[in-house]
Formats: structure tokens, sequence, C-alpha cells
């Protein structure tokens, strides 16, 4: 297909197409005349995958042309998965200026001690240098400054809940052996599916407060 043809089956505007070429983030066409090429199928996935990459999981142009790069070096799936997780930005609670130093590390110790402590109960398989432990432990170190920490047990729960979520999300991707169609699956599973969630979440709280208000109403008209 020419360039206008790929445009129209991706979406993706002809100017966008040739920057991609320019940044070698897309393969060369085949050549067909000194100014001219053909693009197949392998470029169509790829488009797709950039788009995801660049629109939906909002990453810069060097940091989609490293994603492809360990996509396209990664010999399984889970290698396609891992290079998409580490890439997408990490949700993490804003670190406030330190104090002191040692309140610093101190609190850093505590937030780490705890991560650690979760990720043994629970025997996943997490290194302390990924960036969702890290994560993790500056939202948990802001949440002891609010005086609104969790106990462990409470944690330990939500990570159960957390647990479930995540074997649905990587069910959907399932059956899917081609690295780049598995790496644009899950661009959408990481970053659209996660805030289809967190509206779940908000509109089951909702209910729950409201089933709660009109509940205490119901008791406080109950006669004595």
């Amino acid at each position: 297909m020419k360039i206008s043809e790929l445009s129209r089956r991706t979406g993706v505007p002809v100017a966008s197409i040739k920057y991609f070429l320019r940044q070698s983030l897309l393969p060369a066409g085949r050549a067909t005349a000194a100014t001219l090429a053909e693009y197949g199928e392998e470029h169509v996935q790829r488009l797709r995958l950039i788009k995801a990459l660049t629109t939906l999981g909002g990453l810069s142009i060097a940091a989609t042309r490293e994603v492809l790069g360990a996509v396209d070096q990664a010999e399984s799936s889970e290698g396609a998965l891992g290079a998409i997780s580490y890439a997408l930005p990490v949700p993490v609670a804003a670190q406030r200026a330190a104090a002191g130093q040692e309140e610093e590390a101190e609190a850093d110790a505590t937030a780490g001690g705890e991560v650690a402590e979760l990720l043994a109960a629970l025997d996943w398989q997490a290194p302390m240098t990924s960036p969702h432990v890290q994560g993790l432990t500056v939202a948990l170190k802001e949440l002891r400054r609010l005086d609104a920490q969790y106990d462990p047990g409470e944690l330990a729960a939500y990570a159960r809940l957390a647990e479930s979520v995540a074997r649905l999300d990587l069910e959907r991707a399932a059956g899917l052996d081609d690295p780049v169609e598995l790496a644009e699956r899950a661009v959408i599973v990481f970053a659209i599916c996660a805030p289809v969630f967190e509206l779940l979440r908000r509109l089951a709280q909702e209910d729950q407060v409201r089933r709660r208000a009109a509940s205490d109403g119901a008791d406080s008209a109950a006669p004595r």
C-alpha cells in the first residue's frame, strides 16, 4: 500500500508517518521508485503501537523508541509486557520537600520496610528497584505524614483485590503471541483500562455512601 493508504488505515497523518520514519520508529517501506515506497501490514501494526504509546500512554518520542526497541528484542510475551509496564508513567503521590535528611531517611526506611514486608507476605515477584515499588513507597510515606496510613492487614486486603484485577487484565491479552500486537494491547490495558477500573471503584463508593445515608435516614425516622 502507498503511504496515503497507510495513513487512511491507521488514522495517522502522512506528515506524522514521515516524521516517525525519520525518527526510525517506523521501518522503511519497500522502495518502488526514487521517492515512492510500499508498506505492508507490519507497518500498520507498528503505527498503531506508536500511536498507542504516544497518545494513550503519553510517552515522548525518545521513550517510545526505547519501548519499541525492548519490544523488538523481547523473546517472550512477558518481556513485551514488562517493557510496556516499566515505560508508562508511574502513579505516585507528590513528594514533599524534605524537612531534614535524617527525618526523610527514617520516613523512607519505614515506608520501604512496609512495602518489602507486603511483597514478602504476598509472595509477589517484584524487585525493590521496580518503579512501582518506589512509587508505592513514596505514596505510603505521604499517607503516614498525613496520619492516614494503612495497617498491614488493610494494605494486604487491597493488594489481594489488585491481584485479582491484574489477573483479569492479563487474561485480556491471553492468546496474543506476537510481541507488537501484545504490546499494543498492553498499552490499552495499562493506560486506558486503569481509569475505567478507578471509575468503577468510585461508582461503587458513591453507591455505598448513598446506601449508608439512606440507612442512617431510615434509622433516625424509626420510632423509638
